[in-house]
């Protein structure tokens, strides 16, 4: 049988999988909630007018490598979303080094957006799982790199969009991965065709094949009037506390968007906490996103985006910021 160019994509791309799976159970631990406490001003600012971060600088994915803090930030010139790196021995001074990924519009990426990732340093490598693609249908591809600054492209999407119909028929984004006994877990965005955004999480042995899970999404819309009853997204995970824990993205009918806390016991199913972070200072008074942690002793170490106009993509005076969330007795009086 002759094989022609779709059984090539067929091979690069793989059917979309699915499984029945949650994420290993962790030991039981005392019950905490977290306190939001965050600096006043933002830590990466917009870049000059022309620079390749001019219009937002957002999207922070740090990495700790050999005692040197990699951040993998996405910065908008009003045309391109772009991937750059900025380096730091602490991770609040940090100093920009430029562009490293940009899209490839010969490819399935387009011109429009090769950004909005999630890094991981494995063995000697980086891996920068980002989304690209048409703006109306993203996937999410994967980079990998020796020193952060220099990367190879996978040369397909390693997450494509589900089955007409699904609930992410129409778009998978915001990828954020973390890796447990060597097993990769991303959580992702999906866009389904009505334009509704829900949480959902997949799983892979090498970062590449990837198989969703089959009750998807993990986290839905909140109800009319909540904080995060347009649309969710951005998520970010970790375990502390005898738990899995969530900072995602919430945004109402305004466009204005805070930062909601969800906890689960496997991963898989989520219980909204009642807390709901959102901007204090005028830089990003309308907009709190894009959440990357870190665990620390002293708490859960947050580097986030923020913007003072309530744009549901770009265009919303993006810089980058850090809080702390502060683990408090849950017994304690609020």
């Amino acid at each position: 049988m002759k094989r022609g160019p779709f059984w090539f994509a067929l091979l690069l791309t793989g059917c979309v999988r699915y499984a029945d799976f949650t994420l290993p159970r962790l030991p039981p631990a005392a019950p905490v909630r977290f306190e939001w406490a965050a600096t006043a001003a933002p830590l990466i600012p917009q870049g000059p007018a022309g620079a390749w971060d001019s219009h937002d600088a957002l999207n922070p994915s740090v990495v700790l490598a050999g005692g040197t803090f990699y951040n993998f930030y996405s910065g908008f010139d009003g045309k391109t979303w772009q991937t750059g790196l900025a380096t730091s021995t602490d991770g609040v001074t940090w100093r920009k080094e430029g562009k490293v990924l940009s899209p490839n519009p010969a490819t399935w990426e387009g011109e429009y957006i090769a950004a909005n990732g999630s890094a991981l340093h494995v063995g000697q490598e980086f891996f920068y799982w980002y989304h690209a693609g048409p703006r109306e249908t993203p996937r999410i591809g994967l980079a990998r790199s020796s020193d952060g600054r220099t990367w190879q492209k996978h040369p397909a999407p390693v997450l494509e969009t589900g089955p007409r119909g699904s609930w992410d028929e129409r778009g998978v984004a915001d990828p954020y991965v973390i890796q447990i006994k060597g097993t990769f877990y991303l959580y992702y965005l999906g866009q389904d065709r009505a334009r509704q955004q829900r949480i959902g999480v997949a799983r892979s042995q090498d970062g590449i094949s990837w198989e969703k899970l089959r009750v998807n999404p993990v986290l839905e819309l909140g109800e009319t009037g909540e904080f995060d009853e347009d649309a969710l997204g951005e998520p970010a995970v970790w375990m502390s506390h005898g738990a899995y824990w969530m900072l995602y993205t919430g945004r109402d009918r305004t466009g204005i968007r805070r930062l909601g806390l969800a906890q689960s016991s496997d991963g898989v199913a989520w219980k909204r906490q009642p807390s709901v972070f959102a901007g204090r200072e005028n830089w990003d008074s309308k907009v709190l996103c894009d959440p990357t942690v870190e665990v620390t002793p002293q708490g859960i170490r947050v580097w986030f985006g923020g913007g003072n106009v309530a744009s549901p993509d770009e265009n919303l005076h993006g810089q980058i910021g850090i809080a702390i969330l502060r683990p408090v007795d849950a017994t304690l009086a609020k």
